[in-house]
């Protein structure tokens, strides 16, 4: 045994004992109830062979009754009966563990997606996790339903059915067991094949749900672009490239059950053959060679198994160790235990560096701030951090010690959550749920009463647009706000964040795509509201930046310029190259209407 099969064996064990153990253990009498049902169904079904050679050797010497016959006949229905009974237990028992076994893990994925930060997502796609949740969660819920159950019938019957077997004939015996080396082997090479090619059938069918999400979510501008056949044939590629690895998995398996079947066969053939001659001279009787054949008919099953299960647990092993290598991936946010408080209002940042991870190219560089209850503005050329450190205050991405402090305390010894539960934040692309406006108002303050609702609507100078639209507030707006325009999402947004009506407020270009009239009733209506808080406002608008306390310009992700807005329009280039063009512009439109 190599070292790397060692590790691969080793790696599995703490996998299935971190990971499986505690659900097999928290349904344990579920499962032993269902253990009890298979053990009493294999139990049954190992007594007819009994009752079969009792009736045959009857009549074989002369000396069966009609009664007798019709008492083992009946006796057989009983325990047909029976064994129904039972079946339907442990199916009901065993099977609906798995799924409860598949709820858990699929809530424990879920559970510890919700909790990981900006990095986490850069790496795993929006597909590669849908993957986990669907195809490689079945795996496993497979392997411990049905896998399960496979194995520890084929066990249970295999030990039973070779014991009477022995107890008959230990030569017939021997000689049926024969060929099972040639498919332990056959079994224990394919398996290690079958693990690596499953592996990839599961990276390609993550890629594979990656690209439809992609593509569904940008239908309109695939078609915008005509590039529908283009997207089609991509995909068909792709799923060609799936199909090919899948099929490659399907030889594996298609190999194992004529082999095991074929196992069977060979030892029924040498039964037959060698075992009529035993009853020929009389070493066993009729019954017994009877018996024989049924027990050897039972053991068929177990050898099938053997490649079935075999099947079902290296792809539910793999698949576990996928979906392992998900949830071992830690937060790289310190989850400290301090609680900040719910009036947090202050921020320091300290030489803060930032460079996205898998990078080296800093994003902010050496940035000294403080932010305090005030309207604070951001401005900056494009790429320059702006909205990297608005993600940071966010508490999106780590940070290093000592580098930024929420209050007076370093954020890395402060519980994240409790540090954005203080903050409202509006991104640059506003995100909205397949719900109703009313839904996505609320959603970070779900009890948020109607009036709330219709005021911050009211605030984002969104609410007589939802009214005109045919059910209002109640009105659904597809995945993404799909049915509405950039600049209604925006205010949306916006108009939720208002609803939370916290202390910190980030809003990060988040009225870009509105008019200027529109933004000019905003600012006159949210403003006043804003008074007391701590607000973080990006944007490359004269107009909104004219209406903050202090500008931050960002250049290249270091402060270029800090200071009053009508300061720095003297003093700072790319402010004033702005504000001039901006100036003109707007100059140009008033003449334009006039």
């Amino acid at each position: 045994m190599t070292k790397n099969t060692q590790h691969n064996k080793q790696a599995g064990r703490k996998i299935i004992s971190t990971l499986l153990w505690p659900i097999f253990h928290k349904h344990r009498l579920r499962l032993l109830g269902g253990l009890i049902a298979l053990l009493g169904v294999d139990f049954l079904q190992l007594c007819i062979p009994r009752i079969l050679k009792n009736g045959v050797d009857t009549l074989s010497a002369g000396t069966a009754q009609q009664n007798d016959l019709l008492f083992l006949a009946i006796l057989i229905c009983i325990i047909g009966v029976l064994a129904t009974i039972l079946r339907f237990c442990w199916r009901y028992l065993i099977i609906g563990f798995s799924r409860h076994l598949e709820r858990d893990i699929r809530k424990k994925i879920f559970n510890h997606v919700m909790l990981m930060d900006g990095s986490f997502f850069g790496k795993y796609s929006t597909g590669s996790i849908m993957a986990h949740t669907s195809n490689d969660l079945s795996a496993v819920q497979m392997a411990c339903g049905m896998g399960l159950v496979a194995a520890l019938d084929a066990v249970v019957m295999a030990t039973a059915a070779i014991g009477f077997m022995f107890a008959i004939d230990i030569k017939l015996t021997l000689l049926a067991l024969a060929p099972m080396p040639f498919l332990a082997i056959t079994t224990r090479i394919l398996s290690g094949r079958l693990h690596k090619r499953f592996d990839l059938v599961q990276e390609q069918f993550s890629s594979m749900t990656e690209f439809v999400r992609s593509s569904i979510s940008a239908i309109r501008l695939l078609k915008a672009y005509t590039l529908e056949k283009s997207q089609a044939a991509r995909f068909n590629d792709i799923g060609q490239e799936y199909v090919q690895s899948s099929i490659r998995v399907a030889i594996i398996q298609g190999l194992l059950f004529p082999i095991a079947t074929l196992v069977g066969s060979i030892g029924m053939l040498l039964v037959l053959y060698y075992g009529g001659q035993l009853v020929m001279q009389e070493v066993i009787s009729m019954g017994d060679f009877v018996a024989f054949v049924t027990y050897l008919y039972m053991l068929i099953w177990p050898i099938m198994a053997v490649g079935w299960v075999a099947n079902l647990s290296q792809r539910g092993l793999t698949s576990l160790r996928r979906i392992s290598t998900l949830l071992g991936v830690k937060s790289k946010i310190p989850t400290g235990l301090t609680q900040c408080g719910s009036d947090l209002q202050t921020f320091k940042c300290q030489n803060l560096n930032f460079a996205y991870p898998g990078t080296e190219r800093l994003v902010l560089n050496d940035i000294s701030l403080d932010i305090r209850p005030e309207l604070l503005g951001i401005c900056g050329p494009t790429g320059c951090g702006k909205t990297s450190l608005c993600q940071i205050l966010a508490r999106m991405f780590p940070v290093a010690d000592s580098t930024l402090f929420a209050g007076h305390t370093d954020v890395n010894q402060l519980n994240p959550e409790s540090v954005q539960q203080n903050i409202s934040y509006v991104s640059q692309e506003p995100l909205l749920f397949s719900s109703t406006i009313a839904e996505n108002i609320a959603f970070g303050v779900p009890d948020t009463t109607r009036e709330e609702i219709i005021t911050a609507a009211k605030a984002a100078a969104i609410h007589d647009e939802i009214m005109n639209l045919a059910d209002g507030y109640n009105s659904h707006i597809g995945e993404k706000g799909v049915n509405l325009s950039g600049g209604q999402r925006q205010r949306i947004a916006f108009a939720r964040a208002l609803a939370c009506d916290r202390p910190v407020m980030i809003i990060d270009d988040a009225l870009a795509a509105v008019d200027t009239a529109t933004e000019q009733k905003i600012l006159d209506t949210v403003l006043p509201l804003l008074r007391g808080k701590t607000v973080i406002w990006v944007s490359q608008r004269i107009k909104q930046l004219s209406k903050v306390d202090r500008l931050l310009v960002l250049e290249d992700g270091k402060i270029s310029s800090l200071g009053s807005y009508h300061d720095l329009c003297r003093t700072d280039p790319f402010l004033k190259e702005i504000h001039h063009r901006q100036s003109l512009s707007d100059a140009i439109g008033s003449k334009a209407d006039a």
